[in-house]
């Protein structure tokens, strides 16, 4: 198999719907529109947004029954390079309903199938045999999935010296800071809780962020701010970056298109100035695109360059 620099793996991959419907009535039969499907789960969409970047990337993700091979035919169709991992258990679907008569987005999401020690193993089996530069694990596990799963994965990159990003929350991101990793993208509620505190305001990110980088965690720790932008901290590293203020239509995916914007900014060696800012570009152009398409190119590129000064 061709080697590639970044490898995405999705344990708990989705075959993302979305619609539109006019007026929302309890117990009443609601009208949709035609069904848009897309390739989704968090590392899948971190592939697609580094190919809208010109990037190339291999997506490895767990594919189970037909939603799977639709799943598998989705990310085929973006020209993305892929290897599915078989499972028992059918990919699961995500639902995103927009309601015309208030432009109210409703999004709905299924857990994942049981993934089995078997199953689990070979995933784990099929990251060992690869050895990218950077590896980005995103999103949430599965059932029969330990929490230790991601942790497990921070082990097998530290052998092939890959950079591990990790894109999750809770007890998982915990367990794989224990191991070390390169870079983690947590919102602030997220790092309040891998610190131990109730809550943080935004002029005490930074040392909490160094608290992790200081302990060994990560390398590099980026916290989402919502509409205010991100930060990224690293050792003698401080950068914030405002949001750009565009016409939101749709949140979905913003999180993996900042991550596919910043793990394609470090796999070009851009300066770490720079590759918040492609985050930052990318998650906002995101949101303005309906549903779960993520993000046009020319929108980020565009984005990109007002942030540049910024």
């Amino acid at each position: 198999m061709k080697s590639f620099d970044i490898v995405t793996i999705t344990v708990n991959s989705a075959l993302d719907k979305s619609t539109h419907f006019r007026g929302l009535v309890p117990e009443q039969k609601i009208r949709c529109d035609e069904p848009r499907f897309d390739a989704g789960g968090g590392g899948i969409n971190v592939s697609k947004a580094i190919s809208r970047l010109g990037g190339t990337s291999l997506a490895v993700f767990t594919s189970g029954g037909a939603t799977g091979k639709m799943l598998e035919e989705l990310v085929a169709k973006e020209g993305i390079a892929f290897e599915a991992v078989a499972v028992e258990s059918w990919t699961r679907e995500s639902f995103v309903a927009v309601d015309d008569n208030t432009n109210s987005q409703y999004r709905f999401g299924f857990t994942g199938g049981k993934i089995s020690d078997e199953e689990s193993d070979r995933i784990l089996e099929t990251i060992a045999a690869l050895k990218p530069k950077f590896l980005v694990a995103s999103g949430s596990l599965n059932e029969g999935l330990s929490v230790n799963f991601y942790s497990k994965i921070a082990e097998i990159t530290k052998k092939s010296k890959a950079k591990l990003i990790v894109d999750t929350s809770g007890e998982a991101l915990k367990k794989a800071l224990e191991v070390g990793v390169y870079m983690i993208k947590p919102n602030v509620g997220e790092l309040a809780k891998l610190i131990g505190v109730e809550r943080l305001e935004l002029e005490e990110v930074n040392e909490a962020a160094k608290q992790i980088i200081a302990k060994g965690g990560a390398e590099i720790v980026v916290v989402s701010l919502g509409p205010q932008g991100a930060v990224l901290v690293a050792k003698d590293v401080y950068e914030f970056v405002p949001a750009p203020n565009v016409a939101k239509k749709s949140t979905v995916g913003a999180g993996d298109s900042m991550v596919g914007g910043m793990v394609w900014a470090l796999s070009q060696n851009k300066s770490l100035k720079e590759v918040i800012r492609w985050g930052v570009a990318c998650g906002s152009a995101a949101t303005m695109n309906e549903g779960t398409q993520l993000f046009k190119s020319e929108d980020a590129k565009r984005l990109f360059e007002w942030l540049k000064n910024k």
